[in-house]
């Protein structure tokens, strides 16, 4: 498995994305995520985001961070926000998300960010026992599903 670091609006992201929307609509029923990412939000220092490709170079995982500072939704300065972490499903079970998660605290960490943040929802349980069993604990919601009732918040400190 190669890891790359790779920019948002790369067509292999685009893809993935393309794929986590229509994962989220399955589950949610809603058109998929709804709040706004800008590509420049991942570029370093701010942020990073990472494709996982296979043997036969086939993206088959991705998630980034990007830098939060204090606001109304929520954010902290020296947050790193978690973002569009997925793994396709044929690959699903292999460690991988596992692995992203590893290398972008460790960048957000290298950054100077002392908090990496994430929301999902409750028909995600894979998502939420992958983030616990890494050490991240609810905590107060943020963001543009901070007021959902299937939204789920969770931090770990870096």
């Amino acid at each position: 498995m190669n890891i790359r670091r790779v920019a948002f609006d790369h067509p292999d992201a685009v893809k993935l994305n393309d794929e986590v929307q229509a994962e989220y609509d399955l589950r949610y029923g809603d058109g998929g995520d709804a709040t706004p990412l800008d590509p420049a939000d991942f570029e370093p220092p701010n942020g990073l985001y990472l494709i996982a490709y296979d043997e036969l170079d086939s993206p088959v995982a991705t998630g980034g961070w990007r830098a939060q500072e204090t606001s109304e939704e929520g954010y902290r300065d020296g947050d790193a926000e978690l973002k569009r972490m997925f793994v396709t499903e044929v690959m699903r079970g292999r460690g991988l998300a596992r692995r992203i998660l590893a290398a972008l605290e460790d960048d957000a960490r290298a950054a100077g960010r002392t908090r990496m943040i994430l929301e999902t929802g409750t028909k995600q349980p894979e998502a939420i026992a992958l983030y616990t069993s890494s050490g991240y604990e609810p905590c107060e919601k943020f963001g543009y599903y901070r007021f959902h009732e299937s939204s789920r918040c969770y931090a770990k400190r870096l």
